[in-house]
C-alpha cells in the first residue's frame, strides 16, 4: 500500500501536549473567546465539526476544545518540520483524492473513546458551511458518536489571504453547539449517514449565524478560491 493510501494510527498521548500548543496560541498569541465548551461530552466518543476559513482553524479548534481533540489535516502540510510536530500530536493526515485511509485512522480513535475533529467543508472558503461533505456524518454514524457543531469566526477577514494568519491578539472566536445524536432507528446506514449530514449543516449554519450575531465577528464576504 502507497505511503498516501496507508492508515495512519495517531499518537494516543500527543493530543494530551498538542492541547496546550493550541491553547497558548488561541489565549496568548490570539486572543480568543470560547464559548459553549461545556456542550462537549467530556468522555465518549465526540466528533467536533467545524467550519473552514484559514490554516489557523485546526490549532485553534485543538487549544479551545475541553478534551484532547485528533484533527483531521490535509497530508501536505505533513511535510518538513510542521509535519513532524502534526504527527507528533496525533493529528491524522487526510488525501483529500482519498479520504478513506484518513476515516478509518478517525474510527479507531472514536472506538478507543476519543475525540476526533473535522472540517466538513473540505477545504478553505468562507466558513458558511453551504456544502458539507459526508465524512464527519460517516464517522458519527460508524463510531456510535455524537457531533457538536462549531462555529470558528474571525481568522480571516474580508480581502485576507487563506494562507495567512491574522495580525497578533485579534479577537477570535470558537462557539460549540448542542450535540446530535445521529441514530436514525429504522434507516439503513447509507440513509442514516445522509440524515445526520443535513442535520449537520443545518446545525452549523444556525450556530454561524447566532455566533455572528452575538460577537459582531462576522465571516469574509469573499471567497478565496473564486480568484485562486
Amino acid at each position: 500500500m502507497s505511503a498516501a493510501g496507508a492508515r495512519h494510527v495517531p499518537s494516543p498521548a500527543g493530543p494530551a501536549w498538542g492541547q496546550w500548543v493550541g491553547r497558548f496560541l488561541a489565549r496568548v498569541v490570539w486572543d480568543t473567546h470560547v464559548t459553549g465548551a461545556e456542550r462537549v461530552p467530556r468522555s465518549g466518543p465526540v466528533v467536533l465539526a467545524a467550519n473552514h476559513i484559514t490554516l489557523l482553524d485546526g490549532p485553534l479548534l485543538v487549544g479551545a476544545a475541553p478534551r484532547p481533540l485528533h484533527v483531521l489535516v490535509k497530508t501536505e502540510l505533513f511535510r518538513g518540520p510542521l509535519g513532524l510536530v502534526l504527527r507528533a500530536a496525533g493529528q491524522i493526515p487526510v488525501d483529500r483524492a482519498n479520504g478513506r485511509p484518513a476515516l478509518q485512522s478517525a474510527l479507531g480513535v472514536l472506538r478507543r473513546g476519543g475525540a476526533v475533529g473535522i472540517f466538513p467543508e473540505g477545504t478553505r472558503g468562507r466558513g458558511t458551511v453551504e456544502q458539507v461533505r459526508a465524512g464527519a456524518a460517516w464517522l458519527a454514524v460508524n463510531g456510535g458518536a455524537p457531533v457538536v457543531p462549531v462555529a470558528i469566526l474571525g481568522t480571516r477577514s474580508t480581502g485576507e489571504s487563506a494562507h495567512g494568519l491574522p495580525e497578533l491578539r485579534r479577537d477570535l472566536v470558537v462557539e460549540f453547539g448542542d450535540p446530535i445524536d445521529v441514530g436514525a432507528d429504522g434507516l439503513s446506514r447509507r440513509e442514516a449517514i445522509d440524515h445526520a449530514a443535513a442535520s449537520l449543516r443545518s446545525a452549523l449554519s444556525e450556530l454561524l449565524v447566532t455566533a455572528q450575531a452575538r460577537t459582531g465577528v462576522e465571516l469574509p464576504a469573499d471567497d478565496p478560491r473564486s480568484t485562486a
